[in-house]
Protein backbone atom coordinates (compact mmCIF):
# COMPACT_ATOMS: atom_id res chain seq x y z
CA UNK A 1 0.00 0.00 0.00
CA UNK A 2 1.53 3.43 -0.68
CA UNK A 3 -0.37 5.93 1.16
CA UNK A 4 0.75 9.15 2.98
CA UNK A 5 -2.06 9.78 4.92
CA UNK A 6 -1.76 8.26 8.27
CA UNK A 7 -5.60 8.05 8.74
CA UNK A 8 -6.21 6.86 5.50
CA UNK A 9 -4.01 4.07 5.79
CA UNK A 10 -5.53 3.10 9.08
CA UNK A 11 -8.74 2.87 8.03
CA UNK A 12 -7.40 1.12 4.85
CA UNK A 13 -6.02 -1.90 7.46
CA UNK A 14 -8.85 -1.37 9.62
CA UNK A 15 -11.96 -2.45 6.74
CA UNK A 16 -9.33 -5.02 5.65
CA UNK A 17 -9.46 -6.61 8.46
CA UNK A 18 -13.89 -5.90 9.07
CA UNK A 19 -13.80 -7.68 5.39
CA UNK A 20 -11.51 -10.58 6.41
CA UNK A 21 -8.67 -9.66 3.55
CA UNK A 22 -5.61 -10.88 5.79
CA UNK A 23 -3.28 -10.82 3.22
CA UNK A 24 0.38 -9.41 4.76
CA UNK A 25 0.72 -5.94 3.93
CA UNK A 26 3.14 -3.43 3.43
CA UNK A 27 2.92 0.48 3.98
CA UNK A 28 5.13 2.65 2.72
CA UNK A 29 4.33 6.71 2.18
CA UNK A 30 5.53 8.09 -0.51
CA UNK A 31 6.25 7.54 -4.17
CA UNK A 32 10.11 7.27 -4.37
CA UNK A 33 9.83 4.56 -1.18
CA UNK A 34 7.17 3.21 -3.69
CA UNK A 35 9.79 2.87 -6.52
CA UNK A 36 12.57 1.67 -3.70
CA UNK A 37 9.91 -1.47 -2.77
CA UNK A 38 9.00 -2.11 -5.90
CA UNK A 39 12.54 -1.71 -7.63
CA UNK A 40 14.67 -3.68 -4.69
CA UNK A 41 16.83 0.03 -3.89
CA UNK A 42 17.54 1.64 -1.15
CA UNK A 43 16.74 0.39 2.28
CA UNK A 44 14.56 -2.21 0.50
CA UNK A 45 17.57 -3.35 -1.65
CA UNK A 46 17.97 -7.05 0.32
CA UNK A 47 14.44 -7.85 -0.78
CA UNK A 48 14.20 -10.58 -4.02
CA UNK A 49 12.17 -8.71 -7.21
CA UNK A 50 10.58 -12.58 -6.73
CA UNK A 51 9.20 -11.90 -3.51
CA UNK A 52 7.40 -9.03 -4.84
CA UNK A 53 4.03 -7.36 -3.70
CA UNK A 54 1.21 -9.86 -5.75
CA UNK A 55 -1.06 -5.68 -5.72
CA UNK A 56 -0.16 -2.50 -4.98
CA UNK A 57 -3.20 -0.45 -3.36
CA UNK A 58 -1.94 3.09 -4.81
CA UNK A 59 -2.62 6.92 -4.11
CA UNK A 60 -1.98 9.51 -6.55
CA UNK A 61 -1.28 12.10 -4.25
CA UNK A 62 2.04 11.44 -2.92
CA UNK A 63 5.24 13.58 -2.20
CA UNK A 64 8.34 13.14 -3.93
CA UNK A 65 7.11 10.79 -6.77
CA UNK A 66 3.79 11.02 -7.90
CA UNK A 67 1.28 8.46 -8.16
CA UNK A 68 0.78 8.56 -11.66
CA UNK A 69 5.23 8.63 -12.17
CA UNK A 70 4.56 5.52 -9.82
CA UNK A 71 2.26 3.58 -12.08
CA UNK A 72 3.61 5.25 -15.07
CA UNK A 73 7.12 3.21 -13.97
CA UNK A 74 5.76 0.33 -12.97
CA UNK A 75 3.78 -0.67 -15.73
CA UNK A 76 6.72 0.35 -17.95
CA UNK A 77 9.36 -2.36 -16.60
CA UNK A 78 9.17 -6.05 -17.84
CA UNK A 79 9.73 -7.18 -13.78
CA UNK A 80 6.80 -5.04 -12.68
CA UNK A 81 4.12 -5.23 -15.38
CA UNK A 82 2.69 -7.78 -14.41
CA UNK A 83 1.47 -6.76 -10.84
CA UNK A 84 -1.83 -5.83 -10.59
CA UNK A 85 -1.81 -1.90 -9.67
CA UNK A 86 -5.19 -0.66 -8.02
CA UNK A 87 -5.39 2.96 -7.61
CA UNK A 88 -7.40 4.32 -4.34
CA UNK A 89 -7.68 8.22 -4.19
CA UNK A 90 -9.90 10.96 -3.69
CA UNK A 91 -9.19 12.06 -7.30
CA UNK A 92 -12.04 11.77 -9.09
CA UNK A 93 -10.49 13.85 -12.14
CA UNK A 94 -11.67 12.11 -15.71
CA UNK A 95 -7.84 12.96 -16.79
CA UNK A 96 -6.43 11.38 -13.68
CA UNK A 97 -8.96 8.16 -14.47
CA UNK A 98 -7.75 8.31 -18.01
CA UNK A 99 -4.40 8.58 -17.76
CA UNK A 100 -4.85 5.62 -14.96
CA UNK A 101 -6.59 3.61 -17.45
CA UNK A 102 -4.23 4.27 -20.29
CA UNK A 103 -1.06 3.70 -17.94
CA UNK A 104 -2.41 0.06 -17.43
CA UNK A 105 -3.78 0.42 -14.04
CA UNK A 106 -6.20 -2.68 -13.02
CA UNK A 107 -8.82 -0.89 -11.14
CA UNK A 108 -9.61 3.07 -10.24
CA UNK A 109 -10.99 3.36 -6.57
CA UNK A 110 -12.41 6.61 -5.19
CA UNK A 111 -11.59 6.66 -1.45
CA UNK A 112 -14.62 7.85 0.58
CA UNK A 113 -14.04 10.22 3.73
CA UNK A 114 -15.47 7.71 6.27
CA UNK A 115 -15.18 3.88 7.64
CA UNK A 116 -18.81 3.26 7.17
CA UNK A 117 -18.43 4.28 3.25
CA UNK A 118 -15.12 2.88 3.10
CA UNK A 119 -16.12 -0.93 4.66
CA UNK A 120 -18.18 -0.71 1.48
CA UNK A 121 -15.63 -0.21 -1.03
CA UNK A 122 -13.60 -3.38 0.83
CA UNK A 123 -15.99 -5.39 -0.75
CA UNK A 124 -14.53 -4.01 -4.16
CA UNK A 125 -11.01 -4.74 -3.66
CA UNK A 126 -11.96 -8.33 -2.59
CA UNK A 127 -13.72 -8.77 -5.56
CA UNK A 128 -10.78 -7.42 -7.19
CA UNK A 129 -7.85 -9.82 -5.54
CA UNK A 130 -10.80 -12.96 -6.05
CA UNK A 131 -10.45 -11.41 -10.29
CA UNK A 132 -7.08 -11.37 -9.78
CA UNK A 133 -5.61 -14.43 -7.58
CA UNK A 134 -6.00 -16.84 -10.52
CA UNK A 135 -4.41 -14.80 -13.21
CA UNK A 136 -1.59 -14.15 -10.43
CA UNK A 137 -1.39 -18.29 -9.79
CA UNK A 138 -1.02 -19.25 -13.52
CA UNK A 139 1.85 -16.63 -13.35
CA UNK A 140 3.45 -18.98 -11.50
Amino acid sequence: MVEDNQADAELTLRAFKKARITNPVTLVEDGAAALDFLFCRGRYADRKMENGPRLVLLDLNLPKVSGLEVLRRVKSDERTRTIPVIVLTMSKRDRDMVECHRLGVEGYIVKPVNFVNFSKVTTQLSLCWALLEPALLALI
